[in-house]
C-alpha cells in the first residue's frame, strides 16, 4: 500500500516536473533571435468578435524568408485585429498590413537589446525553476503527512525524498542547459 502511495506522489512530481521544463523550452522559444519562427506569434491573443483568440487559431502563420514572418487570417476582416495585437505586444515588430495578410520583418538585434532578451530568458528560467521547487515541496508535505498517517515509515520517507531530491536536481539541470543553448543562441551574430 504505502509503496503505491509513494510511486503515486513521485509520478505526480515528475509529471509537474516534465511540464515546467516543456513549459520553459516553449517560452524560450517565443523570445526572439533576429530569426523568424512561428512560436513568437501563435500564442499572441488577438481581440475577435468580443474575445481573446490565440492567433493560430485564426490565422496562418508561415515563414518565407529567414527574417521574415508572414501571417494570413482566414477571416480577411480580422486583419486590422490581428496587426493591432501585434503592435500592442513587447514584440517590438512593425507590421505591414496588404489587406489580405501581414508581414513581419526581424531587423537584427543591437548588443543592447540581446543583453536585455539574455535578462528576459534567464528570468524566464528561475520562474520555472520555481515551479520545480514548488512541485517538490507539495510532494514532501504529502509524504510526510503519508508518515504522520502511519501509511509511510521513516526509511521510505527518507528515500523518496532522496529521490525527489535527485528528480529536482536533473530536471533544474535541464532547465539550465535550455537556458545556456537560448543564451548561446541570443548572443551569437
Amino acid at each position: 500500500m504505502s509503496d503505491e502511495l509513494v510511486t503515486m506522489v513521485l509520478e505526480d512530481t515528475r509529471d509537474k516536473m516534465t511540464k515546467a521544463v516543456s513549459h520553459a523550452r516553449h517560452e524560450f522559444a517565443s523570445i526572439r533571435t533576429g530569426r523568424a519562427s512561428p512560436a513568437l506569434v501563435e500564442k499572441l491573443m488577438v481581440e475577435y468578435y468580443g474575445s481573446e483568440v490565440p492567433l493560430q487559431q485564426m490565422a496562418n502563420i508561415s515563414v518565407p524568408e529567414a527574417r521574415q514572418l508572414v501571417i494570413s487570417p482566414y477571416d480577411k476582416g480580422s486583419v486590422p485585429a490581428v496587426e493591432k495585437a501585434i503592435r500592442s505586444s513587447e514584440l517590438g515588430l512593425n507590421p505591414s498590413n496588404d489587406g489580405n495578410l501581414i508581414r513581419l520583418s526581424f531587423p537584427p538585434l543591437t548588443g543592447d537589446r540581446r543583453r536585455d532578451l539574455v535578462r528576459i530568458v534567464k528570468k524566464m528560467a528561475e520562474d520555472n525553476r520555481v515551479s520545480v521547487r514548488n512541485a517538490r515541496r507539495t510532494a514532501r508535505s504529502e509524504l510526510e503527512s503519508l508518515e504522520k498517517d502511519g501509511d509511510l515509515s521513516k526509511d521510505d520517507l527518507v528515500r523518496a525524498e532522496k529521490e525527489i531530491d535527485a528528480l529536482t536536481h536533473s530536471t533544474e539541470a535541464q532547465i539550465d542547459d535550455a537556458l545556456s543553448q537560448k543564451e548561446t543562441e541570443l548572443l551569437e551574430d
